[in-house]
C-alpha cells in the first residue's frame, strides 16, 4: 500500500446508485441449515423462500 495516494482526478459519486437493492447474507448454524434444507426439498420449495415465509409469520 502506498504511504499516500492523488485523488486530486477523482470523481466523487462516479459509482453511486441511489437505486441500488443490497441483499444481506443471512448465515444459519449447520444444524438448523441442514434442517431448513430437509424442509424445503420436502416441500419443493427452496430455502430463502421457506425462511422468508416463517419470517413473515412472526412479524
Amino acid at each position: 500500500m502506498k504511504a499516500e495516494y492523488d485523488f486530486s482526478r477523482a470523481e466523487r459519486g462516479k459509482f453511486y446508485n441511489p437505486k441500488a437493492v443490497f441483499n444481506l447474507p443471512i448465515y444459519l448454524e449447520k444444524d438448523v441449515d441442514e434442517f431448513m434444507r430437509k424442509l424445503a426439498d420436502e416441500n419443493g420449495k427452496d430455502v430463502e423462500e421457506l425462511v422468508n415465509e416463517w419470517l413473515r409469520s412472526s412479524m
